[in-house]
C-alpha cells in the first residue's frame, strides 16, 4: 500500500490526503467498530476517548479474524455523535495515535445518533491485504 501526502494540500492534517492498493490486494471492508463488550453491553458510557479504544480493540479483533492488521488498514471514517468539535478531536486523538506512523486517509464526522444505547463513536476501515502467494 502507498499512503498518498500532497505538498500542495495543507500539512496541518494528521493523515495521508490518499492511500492506493497493489493490484494483487484483497480488499476487506470492515463494519463500523463500535464499543461493544463481548455480552453486547456498550462500553465508557459517556467517555468519548474510552469509546473510541474499545472501537479501537474491536476492529483489531475483526481485522484479525480477516487476516490482516491495522497496518494493511487504508481508509477509516470515525462517527462521533456529538456536535462538539472537542468531542470530535478527543475520539480522533485515540484513533490517530492507535495507527501511529501508519497515518491512513481518513474522514472525521459528527452525527446525530449511532446505532446502540449510549454508543458515542463508531469506526470504519478498509484493510489491503496480499495473497501470501501473490
Amino acid at each position: 500500500m502507498t499512503l498518498i501526502r500532497s505538498s500542495s494540500l495543507s500539512d496541518i492534517a494528521e493523515y495521508a490526503y490518499a492511500a492506493t492498493a497493489p493490484a494483487d490486494a484483497r480488499l476487506v471492508f470492515l463494519a463500523g467498530a463500535c464499543p461493544l463488550n463481548a455480552d453486547g453491553s456498550t462500553a465508557a458510557i459517556g467517555d468519548y476517548a474510552g469509546q473510541a479504544v474499545k472501537s479501537i480493540e474491536n476492529m483489531k479483533v475483526a481485522l484479525a479474524e480477516a487476516g490482516a492488521s491495522m497496518a494493511d488498514v487504508i481508509r477509516t471514517r470515525v462517527l462521533v455523535a456529538s456536535s462538539s468539535q472537542t468531542d470530535l478531536v478527543t475520539a480522533w486523538e485515540v484513533v490517530r495515535d492507535a495507527f501511529g506512523d501508519h497515518d491512513v486517509p481518513s474522514t472525521l464526522l459528527g452525527v446525530t445518533v449511532l446505532g446502540y444505547d449510549d454508543q458515542l463513536v463508531e469506526i470504519e476501515a478498509i484493510a489491503a491485504i496480499r495473497e501470501p502467494n501473490a
